[in-house]
């Protein structure tokens, strides 16, 4: 009996000729025809990392182009060929400038500048083309870029010649394609250097994208929409598709019907649920959407479900605006681990200074940014735009848990952090003892060590860790006064647990006098009668108390 392989899946390559030929490719094709009907001058999507913008963005550029190759065989046998000359006539018609800034992340402008200056060099080296054509009215700018010997001023225009000399070559007008515009701005407000690569993207982009009679469409990707930056000042053709969208919504990233389709082909239909309860879960305007690269690796893996959208690239955005959270920020993001949604407002043009600064823009970037996802979108009577917020799926769960809850815990290690969780659930208090200490010694400043509420909130930050099977609780009325910390368990086979926190003592006889007060006001105040009223009768009490790098914990 003949045994009929499976096509491979593309992991890691985005070169599209060679995914449509050689891979199990889902076709996404009918985002031309969408673009097409559109007539968007210049259009920007905004997606999550790792959801198919590069590999459509050189989709795109493999349709558009014009080439000595016959590149109509990469389509003929896919959806946008189906729709007729009406479409299919601009197969091949335009030059294309392709740029991608997706690895341009460098710790330095002096490291970044060079690397964004290369790629554009390398498109000027990939239209040859140009070097000895008659036709365009400024050779010698072409040498110029090429050779290596063009300045800052030459660099901010040289998009727009780019397109001009094209142009003039072809007789055709250009399509502008630039994929991950916002990684190196993105990069410099993270390493220092902002105002730097702000000046550059604003003067390479706004000579090329405004006013520029030579471009056919303009193409542009990202994560954030940078509006407020002034990047395209003055330009009213920019057309912006969020993840808040209805246009555009199936094209980036799975839908089911694309997941179960692949199940089926590669004979897991059976593993739909798990699929689904790991990577499914986004919305992209009304569309629901699994995480691609995650999909493709869960297949890829003999389905074995693991977070593996955490392994592709940091999330250091998310730490450098989480350093100044403020409480109401930790206790809504504390809510919607804990399963819960959040009303927030949602802004997609938000710029990376602000995005510390409110809420809502933490949430904005959260939602923009693959974190969250809203279940439900509103306008206010005012325009702006009000979402109810929660986690997408078990995927991003880990991803909270790993990430975010050790950023939140003070660069706690996550092993210390399961070390400290596993000694409360056993009522071991001289593990937990020995293990706070050890943190304590470890990682934590003096100069951090001021007062109860920075022991507060470093243990809420540990307790986000039993979000998957605990309500977590701070600050709430219960018996005849507020508790500091509850976890409340969700099934009652496990115990519940409350934590009363003092921070004085300066000896470890007065540690332990403090301790023990922590633990008797858990009794005299009956912190626990919430959750007996639920009907929860096993409860651990924890009286812990800190001095600078000490704790010690006394236990009923």
């Amino acid at each position: 009996m003949e045994v009929i392989s499976k096509l491979p899946l593309p992991l890691g390559s985005t070169d599209y000729k060679e995914i449509c030929k050689n891979y199990y490719y889902i076709d996404k094709t009918l985002l031309i025809k969408e673009l097409l009907d559109e007539r968007a001058a210049i259009s920007l999507f905004t997606r999550p990392r790792r959801f198919g913008k590069t590999l459509n963005m050189n989709m795109l550029k493999t349709f558009f182009e014009k080439s000595a190759e016959d590149t109509s065989v990469y389509f003929k046998d896919k959806k946008i060929w189906q729709q007729g000359e009406k479409y299919t006539q601009y197969q091949g018609k335009y030059p294309v400038i392709f740029l991608s800034f997706k690895d341009a992340n460098k710790y330095t402008w002096a490291e970044l500048y060079p690397r964004l200056i290369e790629t554009i060099r390398d498109e000027y080296i990939r239209h040859s083309e140009l070097k000895n054509s008659n036709k365009i009215s400024d050779p010698d700018f072409y040498k110029k870029i090429v050779s290596g010997n063009a300045d800052t001023t030459d660099y901010a225009m040289s998009i727009l010649r780019l397109s001009q000399m094209l142009r003039e070559h072809y007789g055709e007008h250009v399509v502008l394609i630039i994929d991950e515009y916002d990684t190196p701005i993105q990069a410099g407000y993270i390493h220092g250097y902002y105002k730097e690569v702000i000046q550059f993207a604003r003067d390479i982009l706004s000579s090329a994208l405004k006013d520029n009679y030579n471009l056919a469409y303009g193409i542009l990707t990202g994560i954030l929409r940078v509006a407020k930056e002034s990047i395209f000042s003055g330009l009213n053709n920019v057309r912006v598709y969020s993840v808040l969208d209805r246009k555009f919504s199936t094209h980036f990233g799975f839908t089911a019907a694309e997941v179960a389709e692949m199940a089926r082909y590669y004979e897991a239909a059976e593993k739909l649920d798990e699929v689904r309860d790991w990577y499914d879960g986004y919305k992209f305007g009304p569309t629901e959407i699994y995480n691609p690269w995650s999909v493709l690796n869960y297949f890829s893996n003999d389905c074995q479900p693991q977070p593996y959208w955490l392994q592709t690239s940091s999330n250091s955005i998310i730490y450098e605006m989480l350093d100044n959270i403020q409480e109401d920020t930790y206790e809504s993001l504390r809510q919607v681990i804990d399963g819960g949604k959040v009303t927030s407002l949602v802004y997609t043009n938000v710029i990376y200074p602000e995005l510390g600064d409110r809420v809502e823009n933490i949430f904005s970037l959260l939602l923009m940014a693959g974190y969250l996802k809203a279940v439900k979108t509103t306008l206010t009577p005012f325009g702006d735009t009000e979402c109810e917020l929660c986690i997408p799926n078990r995927e991003l769960k880990n991803v909270y848990y790993r990430e975010i809850i050790a950023h939140l815990s003070q660069s706690m290690s996550i092993n210390v952090a399961y070390a400290i969780t596993k000694a409360m659930l056993a009522k071991d208090d001289k593990a937990l003892k020995a293990a706070l200490n050890k943190f304590l010694r470890e990682a934590v400043s003096y100069y951090d060590t001021l007062n109860e509420n920075y022991y507060h909130g470093l243990l809420l930050g540990i307790a986000v860790i039993f979000a998957e099977n605990y309500f977590i609780r701070s600050n709430r009325e219960s018996g005849k006064g507020r508790y500091d910390i509850a976890l409340e368990p969700k099934k009652h086979t496990l115990p519940g647990i409350i934590v009363e926190v003092k921070a004085k003592g300066d000896s470890d006889e007065a540690l332990a006098k403090l301790a023990r007060s922590a633990l008797q006001q858990i009794e005299e105040k009956q912190y626990d009668a919430e959750m007996k009223s639920r009907g929860i009768t096993n409860i651990y009490k924890y009286g812990i108390a800190f001095h600078k790098k000490q704790a010690e914990i006394i236990t009923n």
